[in-house]
């Protein structure tokens, strides 16, 4: 069921380039990363991607834990010295993932390289992909959005 989200935050989302993915391991043990995402206004999908790695796909720490405890957050923020500019979205979600040949997959693959130059050349097309459905969206900022 998809979250009533207003078309600022919606943007706010969409227009971001990074954002940080928060996973736990079944004990709950937490693991942050930047991540490059799309967003269609209902699901965030992440590619794993070809920038170098030192494990294969299946076996990072992201995809591990998702496997193990789908329960992830994401933040996406602007910081600014002058903390009046403050503002982050953060999104609770479950985690799925997503395998290539899915029809949902290859709608991702085409969200992913619309927004980012760098994918065109990659084979995310034959990578799994993560995919976050929201359960919660909190916004919070000193300035609007």
């Amino acid at each position: 069921m998809p979250l009533d989200l207003d078309e600022t935050t919606q943007k706010f989302i969409r227009e971001h380039r990074v954002a940080r993915l928060a996973t736990a391991d079944a004990d709950g043990q937490p693991a942050v990363i930047p991540i490059c995402y799309a967003f269609d206004g209902e699901s965030i999908f992440t590619p794993v991607d070809e920038k170098p790695k030192k494990v294969a796909p299946r076996q990072l720490k992201r995809v591990r834990n998702i496997l193990s405890n789908p329960r992830v957050a994401v933040v996406v923020d602007d910081y600014s010295e002058n903390w009046s500019n403050l503002v982050y979205v953060l999104i609770s979600g479950l985690a799925q993932i997503i395998e290539p040949g899915a029809h949902e997959h290859a709608r991702a693959v085409e969200l992913l390289r619309a927004k980012y130059k760098q994918y065109r050349s990659m084979k995310i097309d034959e990578r799994v992909i993560i995919k976050i459905t929201p359960t919660r969206i909190k916004r919070w900022g000193a300035r609007d959005l």
